[in-house]
């Protein structure tokens, strides 16, 4: 990135790891526009830099206010150089009790809200000639487990809406990464997931993953500063990656599931080559 003075938007910057991001961004010397639904902890990252942090309440799933809230934005600062699209929430339930509603709640967050933001922020940057725009992910936006089918179908698309993006803006210099960070100390285990009724019949796999995120709450292995530190030199790099995993954990879940991916295709490589049209020959 530009080493320059710049203006970042950063959604789900009052904790975890948008928290971490914005205040290194305010380290760096750069403005934040520090969005977020919960006002009283937005005033506590606004107290850390009142001149170059614009506090912004809201509700990244509400579509339509997050349209007028960035045209807004843009009014007042008349510019984004970086858009961190952080905002989030867990779902933990088996996906026969995941009902349509509590699917398009996440999809809402996690696609059509940061949609939304890089539709309002792209026009400029491009005009620019330079951005970045970073999306966080998640392990589960690569690979998907038992118990968080609805939050991976949202991550998933998210990662897939990004990867297309990243195409799509690098002839204007605008770069996108994908962050999919694995188990990290923020609030997202305690606060911010909701764990719906369990289904009859499921103890032994999503029952099993209840278990396990219980109890890893406050004990997860990532430090968010380092996050925010490993994200900031990735966007420093000429080409940053397209996906970055965060944490060991996430590197080896990466790794384990591309091992398991390339294994599986060449066992049944031989399966698809067969569905081809047969040659036709002369009679």
């Amino acid at each position: 990135m530009d080493s320059g003075r710049e203006v970042w938007l950063v959604t789900g910057a009052s904790v975890g790891i948008g928290r971490a991001i914005a205040e290194r961004a305010l380290t760096a010397g750069h403005t934040v526009i520090a969005v977020a639904r919960r006002k009283q902890l937005l005033d506590e990252v606004a107290a850390l830099a009142p001149e170059r942090v614009v506090p912004l309440v809201l509700d990244v799933s509400d579509v339509p206010a997050v349209e007028k809230a960035a045209a807004e934005v843009l009014d007042r600062v008349g510019r984004i150089d970086v858009l961190v699209n952080n905002a989030g929430r867990g779902h933990l339930a088996a996906a026969e009790g995941t009902s349509d509603e509590e699917l398009r709640k996440l999809f809402d967050l996690h696609v059509f809200g940061p949609a939304a933001l890089v539709r309002a922020v792209l026009p400029l940057m491009r005009a620019r000639g330079g951005g970045a725009i970073v999306q966080l992910s998640s392990l589960g936006g690569r690979m998907a487990y038992a118990g968080v089918s609805g939050y991976c179908a949202s991550k998933f698309a998210l990662e897939g809406y990004s990867e297309a993006l990243a195409g799509e803006v690098a002839p204007f210099g605008v770069k996108v990464m994908i962050v999919e960070p694995g188990a990290f100390r923020t609030d997202a285990s305690a606060h911010a997931l909701d764990v719906v009724s369990e289904v009859p019949g499921y103890e032994a796999s999503v029952g099993a993953v209840r278990a396990k995120v219980r109890s890893v709450v406050g004990n997860e292995p990532g430090d968010p500063a380092k996050a925010a530190e490993a994200i900031f030199t990735a966007l420093e790099a000429e080409q940053p990656p397209l996906r970055l995993p965060l944490g060991p954990d996430a590197v080896a879940g990466a790794t384990m599931h591309l091992t398991n991916a390339r294994t599986e295709l060449e066992k049944w490589a031989h399966l698809g080559r067969s569905t081809n049209f047969d040659p036709v020959t002369a009679s």
